[in-house]
């Protein structure tokens, strides 16, 4: 569907109207850039939900559409269009970047104006991304997050923040070179960067694999999958509480959903050649990284190694080939960016009042602390899939479309339930249940821009795991369409 209105463009692009403005203001002037950054970002969001009601799930193809002519010497165009893969990952961007506003409100006192800016700009990458059909475009987009996140994490980050970004910088740069080089051998083949040119053309089954490799290499690394996983829980570890919300709720998403919609059916015959393959790593980062959890004593690196294990899942769900399966992993993503999201800003709340991580430092949350552990619960709950929450919706598809198309994986990734249960119900009884500690009474209750951040996400939880409906419906006939490639 194409629309006269270019409102994909103005969700994109809105929040370098706030950039303009907040070099308008005194640095000084802290309270106004706030003000500024969270008026611009819930304008975008609320552009982002009339998007999501205004999108029409029962239509085949990529609706409010926009192309223009970009770089015309190499036909490459700005070609902008969501459909049922990518239509929530728009909300849940500039939802994380309101929230990351909100979060950070009393908690960023340094450089105030400069930590502003660079969420805005985070925010118009994110959204690139998830919009882009063009690949030029998409790896533009790709790209730039990498300025913003660089800077939120080594500026405003824990004392090993320069070591965490400049990890981060060169495991995410390093796959982004196979994902340039990949892009330009397709290019060469077929003068152009046309993501719907593309689809249906058909390569010789080796230069299949090879393109297929340089993609997932770049995609493998955002997700994060074992075993290039490792600069995940440093950056989480050293981000500021911002940072690794965006990390968790958006950045890792943007490998998942490049599976989806690069891989899968532009790579038909490579992805089934390569699925056993990917199947064995999602299993392994599925155990490892739960395993993992287990012997963590950071409050942050255990919720990090937490990620990689429910991102196994994702990528378990995608290469099943099964719609059940790829519904499953696409809802876990945006489950995911939820619930972790939710966990590292509790974590941030109660790291503002103490500065300290260590899961020995606390005890006896629940009595010294009794609304912050009550939210704690409600995502601890959904982290390890309780019925009735949206973490279990998505596993459970995920597990049922793997199951339909290969059972023995089934049976060890369902371990990975059962150990993601037992470290997050251990870390909650050695934070919230244990004796209280007495340094821990008298704690600041929480703000309202605190409430204002978490709350939200706790709505959510229970939408999503109570009418997940509402949400599988919007991806049902993309998801149909993506799976014709496969046969």
């Amino acid at each position: 569907m194409d629309t006269q209105f270019p409102i994909l463009s103005l969700i994109l692009w809105l929040p370098l109207i706030g950039i303009i403005l907040l070099f308008f203001i005194n640095r000084k002037n802290e309270q106004a850039i706030k003000i500024v950054s969270l008026l611009t970002i819930l304008i975008d969001f609320a552009l982002s939900i009339y998007l999501l009601f205004n999108f029409d799930y029962s239509a085949p193809g990529f609706q409010f559409v926009e192309k223009k002519a970009w770089l015309p010497f190499i036909n490459s165009t700005y070609f902008l269009g969501v459909d049922g893969i990518s239509i929530l990952f728009i909300p849940l961007a500039t939802l994380t970047t309101l929230l990351c506003i909100l979060i950070s409100w009393h908690s960023i006192k340094d450089m105030v104006k400069e930590f502003y800016l660079a969420l805005l700009f985070t925010n118009i990458a994110m959204v690139g991304v998830f919009l882009a059909l063009d690949l030029l475009l998409f790896y533009v987009f790709w790209e730039a997050i990498l300025i913003p996140m660089y800077l939120i994490i080594g500026i405003w980050g824990g004392p090993r923040r320069i070591y965490s970004t400049i990890k981060f910088f060169l495991y995410t740069f390093f796959g982004s070179v196979f994902l340039l080089i990949a892009i330009l051998y397709i290019y060469n083949l077929y003068g152009t960067f046309d993501y719907q040119y593309l689809l249906g053309r058909s390569f010789s089954f080796e230069v299949e694999k090879l393109l297929f490799l340089g993609f997932l290499i770049a995609f493998a690394i955002k997700v994060p999958m074992w075993p290039v996983h490792t600069w995940l829980p440093d950056a989480h570890t050293e981000a500021p509480t911002a940072g690794s919300v965006i990390l968790a709720g958006i950045l890792i998403k943007m490998g998942g959903y490049g599976m989806v919609r690069f891989l899968l059916p532009l790579f038909p015959n490579a992805s089934e050649y390569f699925a056993k393959m990917i199947l064995v790593l999602s299993v392994i980062a599925i155990i490892y990284a739960g395993l993992a959890c287990l012997w963590q004593t950071d409050l942050k690196r255990l919720i990090a190694y937490s990620s990689v294990s429910h991102m196994g899942f994702v990528t378990l769900g995608i290469f099943s080939f099964n719609p059940i399966g790829i519904k499953g992993a696409i809802l876990q993503m945006v489950n995911h960016g939820i619930v972790t999201g939710a966990l590292f800003m509790c974590v941030g709340v109660i790291y503002d009042r103490t500065h300290s991580r260590a899961i020995s430092y606390y005890g006896g949350l629940a009595t010294a602390f009794p609304l912050y552990s009550a939210l704690f619960m409600i995502f601890t709950l959904a982290s390890i899939g309780l019925p009735g929450t949206n973490g279990f919706v998505g596993e459970f598809l995920i597990l049922l479309g793997t199951f339909l198309s290969n059972k023995i994986v089934v049976v060890f990734a369902a371990t990975g339930v059962i150990i993601g249960a037992a470290y997050m119900l251990y870390l909650y009884k050695r934070v919230f249940f244990e004796k209280p500690k007495e340094y821990l009474f008298g704690l600041e209750p929480m703000k309202v821009t605190e409430l204002s951040a978490i709350v939200p996400m706790v709505f959510l939880v229970f939408l999503i795991g109570l009418y997940p409906k509402l949400f599988l419906d919007l991806m049902t006939t993309s998801v149909v369409q993506i799976l014709t490639y496969l046969r």
